[in-house]
């Protein structure tokens, strides 16, 4: 498609030779986006996955010391976490290694954020993720400590969020931690405070209109499906908590239908 268009535009500039130069430049164009958008080989899957599950418990060490201190409640938090993952034995022993890499006074961020942008930077879902996860997992005690804010505006620096997102993200997530394990639409209070909690969770307003509100809903769902995320390289361990999220979504996004009707 990009040499089609590339084309066009050198014969509007330059007659037929600019025509000929705008064909090949675009081939090229689209021989890149074919190299974004190829599946990974199960060597390329094994790597991503290893570097992802390895920087996410890491940085979660990072994040528990970011006041100075690893309370008891935080190393309850992360053992909590593993629990839900259902780790094997094996890489619930490697979690607790990495986390506790990241909490030593040596460890350095800019060389765990520069390897997982490297070997991971190219999966915009699995940036995301990360960061999604991460502050999902600060708010596990139900706030949001100044120390850790700093040391996930941070981490977001380096995948590319900027301050305003980076907040928006915060909001949407302490919005949908109202829905994790809720049931169906119909078993909602339809209260003003939880229809609120739904619009935030979703990064809307009340007066964004219906199909607005659909496309946003699927946006969020593309970028947070599991069978996509495994696609990029995301573990099997980590699957878990992204179908946590999409549920959140889809629960949100229910009751604001519910009370549209």
């Amino acid at each position: 498609m990009a040499k089609i268009i590339a084309a066009l535009l050198g014969w509007q500039i330059a007659g037929f030779f600019g025509a000929i130069i705008g064909f090949y430049i675009g081939n090229y164009f689209d021989r890149g986006l074919g190299s974004f958008s190829r599946p990974l080989s199960s060597d390329e899957q094994a790597r991503v996955g290893a570097c992802y599950f390895e920087t996410i418990f890491t940085l979660l060490g990072y994040l528990a010391k970011a006041d100075g201190r690893i309370s008891e409640e935080e190393i309850a938090q992360a053992e909590a976490l593993m629990a839900r993952m259902d780790l094997t034995n094996d890489h619930r022993q490697q979690a607790i290694g990495l986390f506790k890499t990241g909490s030593k006074s040596d460890f350095s961020l800019d060389e765990t954020m520069q390897r997982f942008v490297s070997t991971c930077g190219r999966h915009n879902n699995l940036k995301q993720s990360l960061l999604n996860d991460l502050i999902a997992l600060a708010l596990a005690d139900g706030e949001l400590h100044a120390s850790e804010r700093q040391a996930l505006q941070s981490l977001a620096q380096y995948l590319g969020v900027s301050k305003a997102l980076f907040e928006k993200i915060i909001e949407m997530i302490m919005a949908r931690s109202q829905f994790n394990g809720a049931g169906s639409s119909g078993g909602y209070t339809s209260s003003a405070n939880q229809l609120e909690a739904a619009y935030k969770a979703l990064g809307v307003t009340s007066e964004n209109t219906d199909a607005e509100i659909k496309k946003i809903y699927r946006k969020l769902i593309s970028e947070n499906h599991p069978d996509k995320l495994i696609g990029q390289g995301m573990p099997d361990d980590m699957i878990k908590l992204a179908t946590e999220r999409t549920q959140e979504i889809r629960k949100a996004y229910e009751l604001i239908q519910e009370s549209r009707k």
